[in-house]
């Protein structure tokens, strides 16, 4: 059975993205290169607007009973369900799920504001930078950092081996981490010539763009940033039912 590497954390994200990927008829392997640690720290409650990233940090101001005044936003349907779920009222999700897409689209509301964004230490100076160049007062939160698990690299000994059939980085860290287990192991040469007879898929551009300059070639970008969509397009191509060469 033809083998899968998948990078979510090692938490329900992983189970499904695993489970999914057997439905699919291939076999995962379950390589978490995340780890979340919160910091402790809380968002303000005074903004005018408020941006959260990610279903982590959801959890992690619900757990607070942390109460904002003003509007939230969330980048992506999955943090928007994560809000709802929680309790929250969603006010403004970009057409685009990504920080370009949330600058966009607050562009005209945010001159003369303040704006907070609770996110990783890992965020995209995309969005702060954007929102501030934009008129916005922005004051950001870390409320969890994302390392990598010490355990993490198991993926890049079958590719260096040129046991694996597909890789679905689902952040540019998750191809970052990917080439630092390599390395600590020696083989970050091997293991990205080895991804070159594979199916490598990353879910959104900024992820391909960190692939493709480390030298990994992407072949599948979903329309979709999900990581569903991103696994059914892999597992498409490996089956051969997509046209050859990178597509989006």
């Amino acid at each position: 059975m033809t083998r899968v590497a998948v990078f979510r954390p090692a938490d329900e994200r992983i189970e499904r993205a695993s489970e999914l990927l057997e439905s699919l008829g291939v076999e995962p392997v379950a390589d978490p290169m995340l780890a979340i640690e919160p910091t402790g720290a809380i968002p303000r409650v005074d903004a005018d607007y408020t941006v959260l990233t990610s279903k982590t940090g959801v959890e992690i101001v619900a757990d607070a009973g942390w109460q904002p005044d003003g509007e939230l936003c969330a980048i992506g349907t999955a943090t928007a369900d994560a809000l709802r779920a929680a309790g929250y009222r969603v006010d403004r999700v970009p057409e685009e799920f990504s920080s370009a897409g949330l600058v966009t689209h607050l562009t005209e509301d945010v001159p003369g504001t303040r704006v907070e964004v609770a996110r990783s230490d890992h965020g995209s100076a995309v969005l702060t930078n954007g929102l501030a160049e934009h008129g916005a007062y922005v004051h950001e939160t870390i409320l969890y950092e994302l390392v990598r698990p010490p355990k993490a690299g198991r993926s890049a000994e079958l590719a260096a081996a040129g046991d694996l059939g597909a890789a679905l980085f689902t952040s540019s860290l998750t191809v970052e981490y990917f080439l630092d287990a390599a390395a600590d192991r020696g083989i970050r040469e091997a293991a990205v010539t080895g991804l070159e007879s594979a199916v490598v898929g990353a879910i959104g551009e900024p992820t391909r763009l960190t692939a493709e300059t480390a030298g990994i070639g992407v072949d599948i970008v979903p329309p979709k940033a999900s990581f569903d969509a991103l696994a059914r397009a892999g597992v498409d191509r490996l089956d051969g039912t997509a046209a050859s060469g990178p597509e989006t």
